[in-house]
């Protein structure tokens, strides 16, 4: 048998061109994969990637795919990882200079040692930043337990800083009052609460430093000098307005409310349907297939 029929006898899923000998394999890689429409994307080929820096290994890795790879070197933005067509590419926007939508607010803290060995995190500044990146709030917070490292090289804090700052209780009440959004805390954490809090994803976890260098392409946190929290904040709001606007596509993987959960890979493919899965298309298949996160650009349909 030749290397084209083959091909036509094999199962390719329509997210990632993985290949399966039966059907039934695609249709349990579907169920595992957890591919969706917020999957980062080839501007090429189209082929979904698990993350950002995955989509970035396709294009310009060590092993990259080579039409994928001119096409970008060519045309591509080395920030969003767009691939533009030639006519627009003068007029590409980066969605990492997006302008603020509004809404969103960024808490960053700087912690101090506490304890005998001075290994004991507490909290002793707070800042919190908007969207336009302006300063709400920005405080010292003076601990309950006595400070025995300041951590200064890094935190530019000072016993005199402390002196007169607000407790814990205090800043934790002014921060809660911003972050809640004028809702009771009952409400706001909530699937129908407006206020939300943006920081869990399952896939990978890798510091802000990494990931303002990787996606935004300038240092923070820099060694030998002072952090402050405002640069925290800054970089965590133009790394969501990045990601907010990065993709446009349809958000369809639950058919209710936009803070509601995905269904679970085992309500979108349940056993009991298993020979009906088996008989739909690969691009069927990906129509019912979910994320097991939540995506910020439904932030946009609220």
């Amino acid at each position: 048998m030749d290397n084209s029929s083959d091909s036509q006898r094999r199962k390719r899923c329509a997210a990632c061109y993985r290949e399966f000998n039966k059907k039934e394999h695609l249709v349990e890689h579907m169920r595992t994969s957890l591919h969706s429409a917020h999957d980062p994307r080839c501007g090429v080929c189209g082929k979904h990637c698990r993350s950002l820096d995955a989509l970035r290994d396709h294009l310009t890795g060590a092993l990259p795919k080579p039409e994928c790879a001119a096409a970008f070197a060519s045309r591509g933005c080395p920030l969003c990882l767009h691939v533009v067509l030639p006519p627009t590419a003068a007029a590409h926007s980066c969605p990492a200079a997006a302008p603020p939508l509004g809404g969103v607010l960024a808490l960053g803290c700087k912690m101090v040692g506490a304890g005998s060995d001075g290994s004991l995190d507490v909290c002793a500044r707070v800042c919190v930043v908007d969207e336009q990146e302006r300063v709400v709030l920005d405080t010292f917070v003076k601990p309950h337990i006595p400070v025995t490292h300041y951590r200064y090289d890094t935190t530019g804090i000072r016993p005199e800083h402390l002196r007169d700052a607000m407790t814990p209780k205090q800043a934790a009440r002014r921060v809660q009052e911003l972050l809640l959004n004028g809702e009771p805390a009952w409400k706001a954490r909530s699937s129908r609460g407006r206020a939300r809090i943006l920081t869990s994803y399952s896939r990978l976890s890798y510091s802000l430093k990494y990931r303002t260098l990787a996606d935004l392409g300038y240092h923070i946190q820099i060694a030998g000098r002072h952090h402050h929290p405002y640069d925290d904040c800054v970089a965590a709001l133009r790394l969501y307005r990045r990601m907010r606007g990065a993709r446009p596509h349809t958000c369809r993987d639950a058919g209710v409310g936009p803070h509601a959960p995905p269904p679970t890979p085992a309500e979108a493919f349940p056993a009991w349907r298993q020979r009906e899965l088996e008989r739909m298309s690969p691009e069927e298949l990906l129509q019912l297939s979910t994320s097991d996160y939540y995506c910020w650009c439904l932030d946009a349909t609220d």
